[in-house]
């Protein structure tokens, strides 16, 4: 398999960045994932948005617009012979001194992982149940996605290697939060629900799809500070990233819902899929915040 590092495409086993980077030293990175659907790198300029947006944050002095990106996903596509592909898209600080830099970085380094992701062609279904380690509070603002992993790993060690269970965290003060890398929603008469960005989750490109797909399609949306009891009395629930896409939950602990048959993670499921090969950006729907 090959990736893009600094302009270059590369078998990954020739990689290398210094050890002074300060992606490495000190968590100053960020990274998106997505998915290209027969080529087409979906919602690339929403998470390209969101990317641009943390670069400032942590002083990285680096933008990227779409026509940029796609043609490194084109050729890296075209190099590893795919069109279905799970794409990672780094960009850390660069190389710094040992201390926290103050200053801008002005040579970051430019990762693009790339793998090989078959299109599934049926809603997914899991398990899930709730974490013991609580989420935690986001270093700045808000939630970056950012190297600042070690939440994530320690959770995902709690729960186990099965691919078919996820963890849920709630936070310090005991709201409903996320998953380890996913956001959660559930619906009850009709209405869908899901934690507020308040709560310190990240705002996920996914999650902000989902809500202006609920928008078009009439769906009320309630987002808020919710405890887990509010989850007991949900008729469906649901998850969501941009690689996995939208997974239905057929329990939580010993409490179960409708999984796969729910009509409405059903009815949000199809119109994902009808978008996925097309849409650049979130607003092309008609946007949602």
């Amino acid at each position: 398999m090959y990736i893009y590092i600094n302009g270059e495409i590369i078998p990954r086993e020739k990689a290398q960045i210094s050890v002074f980077d300060h992606g490495f030293m000190y968590g100053a990175g960020l990274f998106e994932t997505f998915r290209t659907y027969r080529g087409h790198p979906f919602l690339l300029d929403s998470h390209l948005g969101r990317l641009n947006k943390g670069l400032r944050q942590l002083n990285i002095d680096r933008s990227f617009c779409r026509e940029e990106t796609n043609q490194i996903i084109q050729r890296l596509l075209n190099e590893n012979k795919l069109e279905n592909a799970y794409i990672r898209f780094n960009v850390s600080a660069g190389i710094g001194g040992i201390g926290l830099q103050t200053s801008s970085y002005t040579e970051p380094n430019v990762i693009m992982y790339m793998k090989s992701l078959q299109t599934g062609e049926s809603l997914g279904e899991k398990k899930a149940e709730w974490l013991r380690i609580r989420r935690n509070t986001p270093e700045g603002d808000e939630r970056l996605k950012s190297h600042h992993y070690l939440n994530n790993l320690l959770a995902k060690r709690e729960i186990g290697e099965d691919v078919q269970m996820e963890g849920l965290f709630l936070t310090k003060e005991g709201y409903v939060a996320e998953g380890i890398t996913s956001n959660l929603f559930w619906i009850r008469n009709g209405i869908l629900y899901t934690p507020s960005v308040e709560t310190g989750i990240l705002n996920g490109i996914t999650r902000r799809f989902i809500l202006a797909l609920a928008a078009q399609s009439g769906l009320e949306v309630r987002e808020g500070l919710y405890k887990q009891e509010n989850l007991l009395e949900a008729d469906e629930v649901f998850i969501t990233n941009s690689i996995q896409e939208i997974v239905a939950i057929k329990s939580i602990g010993s409490e179960s819902y409708k999984g796969v048959s729910g009509p409405i993670v059903q009815m949000l499921y199809t119109r994902y899929k009808d978008n996925c090969s097309y849409l650049w950006s979130i607003d092309e729907l008609g946007g949602h915040r």
